[in-house]
């Protein structure tokens, strides 16, 4: 585990009992807001980050600070991702659902030193479960050290996320996918999508949209746990390179099959 894996972890423990809990099922109509159409921010999600935000400034001096919703009114904030230590922050990941009301949702915070993730959190408020990663150190769930397992289907199970991608690429994948995998529901939360590729529940994932808060925490998690996430052409996922698309998979073979059958439809 990384040195500050308690410390961050009581913070997060922390912001949802005191800032996202007490708001789940009881948001008004003014606790909820559009940032673009069909991306919401709520104030549990301000007030989350604001103390995510200096609480995990206090562990490290000079590490930057860079935050979903802090991004959003500062779009140069995520040059600070390349800087020499830099925090990644999701207060809430999978605010859709949280505002709904329903689960899943979590909190996302990764650690970058000079553009690369070095350890990352993912925290579900609800169960209480908290996944964990250290590059070079392994993937936990909660405390116990954990590797990625296949579902064992007859088919794979994928589920892939058409929500950013062209019409194009949305009707090749679903097409390309049928009879090679069972497709399933996602959970429109990264927090709750990893954990699934990690514990056999999936086998696949497919991301058109990749930001930093979203995916740091999370492809550490699945990679160190022996599964696989990185770019269709097997290059790895850095949260500095704004790029899109990403393929996920409980494990490697799995992963390069994947890839052989569909990377052809992202291709630039």
């Amino acid at each position: 585990m990384h040195s500050l894996y308690t410390q961050v972890t009581d913070i997060m423990r922390s912001a949802a009992e005191t800032h996202i809990l007490p708001f789940f099922q009881k948001l008004s109509a003014q606790d909820i807001e559009e940032k673009t159409p069909g991306d919401l921010v709520t104030t549990a999600d301000r007030n989350s980050e604001i103390y995510l935000s200096e609480k995990l400034a206090a562990l490290i001096s000079h590490a930057s600070i860079v935050g979903e919703e802090a991004v959003a009114a500062d779009p140069a904030l995520l040059d600070k991702i390349g800087d020499r230590a830099a925090w990644i922050i999701d207060p809430i990941d999978g605010t859709g659902n949280f505002a709904a009301g329903r689960a899943p949702f979590g909190i996302l915070i990764a650690l970058a030193e000079a553009g690369e993730t070095v350890a990352g959190w993912l925290y579900d408020p609800l169960t209480q479960r908290m996944c964990h990663a250290h590059k070079g150190g392994g993937a936990y769930m909660d405390t116990e050290h954990i590797t990625a397992e296949e579902s064992g289907a007859d088919l794979p199970i994928a589920a892939i996320s058409t929500l950013f991608m062209n019409q194009a690429q949305r009707e090749a994948v679903i097409h390309q996918s049928k009879g090679y995998y069972e497709i399933v529901d996602i959970p429109r939360c990264a927090a709750e999508q990893y954990p699934r590729l990690v514990l056999g529940t999936n086998d696949l994932s497919v991301f058109e949209r990749t930001l930093p808060w979203d995916h740091a925490a999370g492809i550490l998690f699945l990679n160190e746990a022996g599964g696989k996430a990185a770019r269709w052409n097997g290059a790895p996922y850095k949260p500095t390179d704004r790029k899109t698309g990403m393929l996920g998979a409980s494990s490697p073979v799995l992963w390069d099959k994947a890839a052989e059958h569909l990377a052809h439809i992202f291709s630039d």
